[in-house]
């Protein structure tokens, strides 16, 4: 990726987005564009072919999108697969129409089945039944990759993808609504000290598995393999290690709230049994996380703490995609 080349971060202002924009700016990257929603409606192709042709981006990192976590998308769907599957079209096309020289998609580790074998290789996909928790979002997340490999066949366009397990970190969603679940169980215990309540209940059984990046460790991958990956395929992003949900909510009561007692309400969902990426194919790459979990909550929680009177702590009451306003607008 060339130092002094435009690059267009979709979906600057989410968690994952403004973790890129951090790690551009450290390496000297840019210029970099952005827009905010009043600019662009990323789901309007006339409007992101228009924006294109006028900034003339040369690289593109597409992480644009609806997320939530087990209840967003269990009671959005519409919204999950409609706003997804129009975000990555658009982007993707136009990147096409325009020339953009490399593209890097971001999906989901939900794009694999249920049941598929643990650790998820690359080569599970579309081997079985998905999650129906999160199938809208899964479908739309597996149409994109399936997108980007069209138009590398068709066009010959260098568009690469890459799935990422579970992500938290600084400016991530707190809304108990939507958000996915460690934002939620920090929000959670914040909320239970704040008020003096000693018990905390979350969704599920706490027997579920899950494995965990923060968003800067994300952002270094994201940026390594737009410097190192051509492949076509799609290629896991993650850090190899998972513990079960109760084992994460002690780590982040020991952090937020130590005098918290934990309470699991087995009425409710627990989705997927295990999500563990298979993430061979990027250590021979030569790239693994840095940031452990346990760091990465504390850390977490402190942005939390000080930003808790501007983070999102509740839901808009007109949902909309995860591509608001951000630090480094600059457009044509």
């Amino acid at each position: 990726m060339k130092q002094n080349a435009p690059i267009f971060v979709a979906g600057h202002s989410g968690l994952v987005g403004s973790a890129i924009l951090r790690r551009l700016e450290k390496g000297g990257f840019g210029p970099i564009l952005t827009a905010t929603r009043d600019q662009l409606d990323l789901r309007d192709q006339a409007a992101v072919n228009y924006w294109f042709r006028a900034n003339r981006p040369q690289y593109v990192f597409l992480v644009a999108g609806t997320v939530g976590g087990i209840m967003a998308n269990s009671t959005r769907p519409a919204e999950f697969i409609y706003d997804n599957m129009m975000i990555h079209a658009t982007v993707v096309h136009a990147s096409y129409l325009s020339g953009v020289e490399k593209l890097l998609y971001l999906g989901s580790s939900c794009i694999y089945p249920r049941e598929a074998p643990q650790p998820m290789a690359e080569e599970a996909l579309l081997t079985g039944p998905l999650e129906p928790t999160n199938e809208s979002y899964a479908i739309a997340k597996i149409a994109g990759i399936k997108l980007c490999q069209a138009y590398r066949r068709q066009y010959g366009c260098n568009f690469i993808s890459a799935m990422p397990t579970n992500l938290y970190g600084p400016n991530d969603n707190f809304d108990l609504q939507a958000s996915h679940v460690l934002p939620a169980m920090i929000r959670k215990f914040h909320d239970a000290k704040n008020e003096r309540r000693r018990q905390v209940t979350f969704w599920g059984t706490g027997t579920p598995k899950r494995e965990f990046l923060h968003a800067d460790d994300l952002a270094d991958a994201c940026l390594f393999l737009m410097q190192h990956y051509e492949d076509e395929g799609h290629i896991n992003v993650g850090t190899g290690e998972d513990q079960s949900i109760r084992e994460l909510a002690e780590m982040v009561r020991a952090v937020a709230y130590p005098d918290a007692e934990l309470l699991f309400d087995a009425s409710k969902p627990d989705g997927s049994p295990r999500k563990l990426l298979d993430v061979t194919r990027l250590h021979k790459l030569g790239w693994r996380h840095k940031i452990g979990l346990r760091e990465g909550i504390e850390s977490t929680y402190r942005w939390f703490l000080e930003h808790q009177d501007t983070v999102r702590l509740a839901r808009s009451p007109v949902p909309v995609p995860v591509f608001n306003a951000g630090p480094t607008t600059r457009l044509a």
